[in-house]
């Protein structure tokens, strides 16, 4: 496998922007998203076949990201007053956001992870498999996974409710700890009883705005 894999984003591109946006994302195929500073090795290339790969910037382990997914970014740049120079901050900030959209259509208890990151740390090669600052819980289950990304420009926060289960992602793996299978156990848009994810997402951006939108299609 190449040392070299495409970026998820423009990133030069999302620095210039003066305006706070959202970004509403979806997929063409499943695609294995790297995390920032995570090394293409914990892939085993025997096992990739035509999956597509991308590396996004930030924190966090490896994420499948899939076409029925509620994928959802922002971009806040540090003249909004929605900027913090806190990590924790922004991060339950945007989990808050998710929160209060759900709460009108979820059932069960609605929880914001406010502490620090937890979780088995053999199982922070993927990112949905342990709990972070401002991840979203629905009965003590993740519903909404978070990671963050920042320059002296803005803060970059990209989120996600998975439309479907990910323990597949540990087949991609060179290396697989125990147990991460099970705690890849995270809820997904039917068992949030999510109907109308278009209008979800336009309260989304309602309650947390105002922005600019911009929806993309990720095709390879």
């Amino acid at each position: 496998m190449t040392n070299e894999v495409e970026e998820l984003y423009d990133y030069s591109a999302l620095r210039e922007l003066d305006q706070a946006t959202m970004f509403v994302l979806h997929l063409a195929r499943p695609t294995l998203i790297l995390g920032g500073s995570q090394s293409h090795d914990v892939l085993d290339e025997a096992r990739l076949g035509g999956v597509s790969i991308r590396r996004r910037r930030g924190g966090g382990g490896l994420v499948l990201l899939q076409p029925d997914d509620l994928w959802i970014d922002w971009w806040i740049p540090a003249s909004d007053p929605r900027w913090s120079n806190d990590v924790h901050v922004s991060s339950i900030q945007a989990g808050s956001w998710w929160r209060d959209a759900l709460r009108p259509i979820v059932g069960g208890d609605i929880t914001v992870h406010e502490g620090a990151l937890e979780g088995n740390i053999l199982h922070r090669v993927v990112c949905f498999a342990g709990r972070g600052p401002g991840e979203v819980f629905v009965d003590d289950r993740k519903a909404v996974g978070v990671t963050q990304w920042r320059v002296r420009e803005g803060i970059f926060l990209s989120t996600v409710i998975h439309g479907h289960p990910t323990r597949e992602v540990v087949n991609f793996l060179r290396d697989v700890p125990e147990g991460i299978g099970e705690a890849l156990d995270h809820h997904v848009v039917s068992s949030l009883g999510i109907t109308d994810a278009d209008q979800l997402v336009v309260s989304l951006g309602v309650q947390s705005g105002p922005w600019q939108v911009r929806r993309l299609f990720l095709s390879a």
